[in-house]
């Protein structure tokens, strides 16, 4: 260990317990720091994560900074990549079963995460593994050796199965397997400690109870609080487009962070950037709000693509947003292959125009975009997701505040 040598055990203490929602067992994680410490070794930090979207955005960054916070101070931060239970599926927070994804979709998910895993990790304090390793090569009866190690009550008291069972909904038998699969995880790569977020706690706690059974130590668990999305009312996810991803261009990012409610700028400010405690704490009686907004979207890019790109962002924001002036440069697209004319309709369906621009992953996004009156082109707003446009050549289409085309029509 070498990276919290200049700092005592209280001071990194202080440092890893910021943000965290709650710790199990309570008031263990000193004397794990001492421990590490006696023996001259770094802690093993597990984050298991299951590729179940292309994109990493702040929600899954909170926990993935709170990892780069135990390799700053010299701990290995140890990524269990679930290729094997993304697909089971993660039944934590769910009120219906997850679709099963498919092996394409998990290898595409998982080449997009590791591209974007560095640009909170450190590579060098950095293992990473795959699940199926282990799970995918285990025979039957393994598979039973693991599930007698927990009654099947237990299983079934944990929040989200005891809703679904309340609600005659169905849980089914593989679900179940899910929380003892990430626990044989910990028991295989011998977990220090396990980071999750706060939906996470019935299966990380059955990973202390598999490495008990298994002779080890038993992890330690933190728990991080939940982002809550943009729309300020769900936790933050890609399926429900209220997601701000640490890949997207710092344009996309600072307009995302100026969309949020004001009551939640504090806790994005504490969990999402590095500002200090005065800052967050100002912001939670901010009388300007605007202003703390505006330095919130500000620290959100300059997190990932640096202060001069977020200064440009915010200029950007300013001239599109608030002025509401076209940006002297935007993406081009060609249009012209897209028209139809079959007597029925003539012109290009704005639905596929929307997709073809890519401001929407899905024609049904692209709906959703029409049906809240984000669309529009050259100023003309579009209310019917049915239309068929004949735009000029180097009109502008507008999907949202921020996002612009320029369209080609020759």
């Amino acid at each position: 260990m070498d990276g919290g040598r200049a700092l005592t055990i209280e001071q990194q203490r202080k440092i890893l317990e910021r943000g965290v929602e709650e710790i199990l067992p309570a008031g263990e994680l000193e004397p794990l720091l001492r421990i590490a410490q006696s023996e001259n070794r770094p802690l093993r930090v597990k984050l298991g994560i299951d590729p179940t979207a292309s994109d990493i955005h702040l929600g899954f960054a909170v926990v993935l900074r709170k990892l780069r916070q135990f390799q700053d101070l010299g701990h290995t931060a140890c990524l269990v990549i679930g290729d094997f239970t993304a697909s089971i599926g993660d039944p934590s927070g769910r009120s219906k079963t997850r679709p099963v994804l498919s092996r394409a979709e998990i290898e595409r998910n998982v080449h997009s995460y590791e591209q974007q895993l560095y640009r909170i990790l450190d590579p060098d304090r950095t293992e990473i593994s795959y699940n199926g390793d282990w799970l995918a090569e285990m025979r039957f009866a393994d598979v039973i050796q693991l599930a007698s190690q927990y009654t099947a009550a237990r299983m079934l008291e944990r929040d989200d199965f005891a809703k679904r069972i309340e609600d005659q909904q169905p849980v089914y038998i593989h679900e179940t397997l899910y929380p003892l699969c990430q626990g044989q995880d910990s028991v295989q790569i011998r977990a220090d400690i396990e980071l999750g977020g706060s939906d996470q706690k019935f299966n990380n706690l059955v990973g202390r109870d598999l490495q008990r059974n298994a002779g080890q130590r038993p992890q330690l668990v933190m728990l991080m609080p939940l982002l809550v999305g943009t729309d300020g009312v769900e936790k933050m996810s890609k399926s429900l487009d209220n997601y701000i991803g640490i890949d997207e261009p710092p344009e996309e990012q600072f307009g995302k962070a100026m969309s949020i409610p004001d009551e939640q700028i504090a806790a994005y400010l504490e969990l999402a950037t590095d500002a200090p405690p005065e800052e967050i704490e100002a912001a939670r009686g901010a009388q300007n709000p605007m202003a703390a907004k505006t330095a919130l979207a500000k620290r959100v890019a300059a997190l990932y693509h640096g202060r001069e790109a977020a200064e440009r962002a915010a200029e950007h924001f300013a001239s599109t947003v608030r002025r509401r002036e076209a940006p002297d440069e935007m993406p081009e697209l060609n249009a012209a292959p897209l028209i139809e004319d079959n007597g029925k309709n003539k012109g290009v369906w704005i639905v596929k125009l929307i997709a073809a621009a890519g401001f929407a992953e899905s024609n049904s996004a692209a709906r959703r975009l029409i049906q809240q009156g984000a669309v529009s082109i050259d100023g003309e707003r579009i209310t019917d997701a049915n239309a068929h446009v004949s735009p000029a050549d180097g009109a502008v289409l507008k999907a949202g505040k921020r996002r612009f085309a320029r369209l080609v029509m020759k």
